[in-house]
């Protein structure tokens, strides 16, 4: 039941991408915001790789007297785990920032899928002052992730993959909360209603989450991959809430979570 769940997260990713062929110029639009959030983060991560050689042998100075094949190993190793540390970081970040500076492109295809779902669609998607409030949530809870990460790396041998499995569950739940949030702030659904929502569908939500957490991982997907992940979270949300027998008006259901 949860493997089902899982991959029936991953497949509404799917059903994101064809809004390709249905509305290419509305999700190439999608595409801008993308864009820009990964050159800034590139002017960011790009000195920071190519100066990890210099940094890890900074922060071990201990291994100066080693025998070089044990120094290297060590800085070598430690270099992969903050990798993998910034990559984690790097990925939140970039959904946050997308999202916040992407908002009329994002909120054109979210209403688009609204729309083509059926029903009464919300008049907005929440105010601003909730997208930024969530975006700066995601990034904290980002940040604790890599942390994470970069403990578990230095467990000996399977430390860099439990990083990076973990990493990728952990994020890509992050990152699917925040991506069928429009949805749910355009309803006003409580945080204590999101929550139970979330609860109940947890293999579902993870299973979407984790899929486009590693789309995001290949070069350029993450520019390609967002606008899929908004129209497929949207559809996600909406199945959601459906389920849960949660209106799906635009009636005030109380305070925004």
């Amino acid at each position: 039941m949860v493997v089902r769940e899982f991959f029936t997260g991953i497949r509404f990713l799917g059903r994101g991408i064809g809004y390709w062929r249905r509305r290419p110029g509305l999700m190439a639009l999608g595409l801008v915001p993308a864009l820009l959030a990964l050159l800034v983060l590139g002017a960011a991560l790009i000195p920071f790789f190519l100066s990890l050689g210099t940094l890890t042998t900074w922060a071990t100075p201990f291994a100066d007297g080693w025998d070089p094949f044990w120094a290297t190993t060590l800085r070598s190793a430690l270099g992969v785990i903050a990798g993998i540390a910034a990559v984690v970081l790097a990925s939140v970040v970039f959904t946050a920032l997308t999202l916040l500076i992407g908002d009329p492109f994002y909120q054109r295809i979210w209403r688009a899928v609204e729309r083509d779902l059926g029903g009464a669609v919300p008049d907005d998607d929440g105010s601003l002052r909730v997208a930024f409030a969530e975006s700066v949530r995601l990034i904290v809870l980002g940040a604790l992730v890599a942390l994470l990460a970069l403990l578990l790396g230095f467990i000996p041998v399977v430390g860099p993959a439990a990083a990076a499995v973990t990493s990728i569950l952990l994020t890509g739940r992050l990152v699917a909360r925040e991506i069928t949030g429009r949805a749910l702030n355009a309803r006003d659904i409580t945080s204590h209603e999101r929550s139970r929502l979330f609860a109940a569908n947890r293999a579902r939500l993870l299973g979407f989450g984790a899929a486009t957490q590693l789309c995001f991982m290949v070069p350029l997907g993450a520019v390609f991959v967002m606008p899929t992940a908004v129209a497929g979270g949207t559809m996600l949300a909406r199945e959601l809430l459906e389920r849960a027998a949660m209106p799906l008006n635009a009636e005030v259901r109380g305070a925004r979570g």
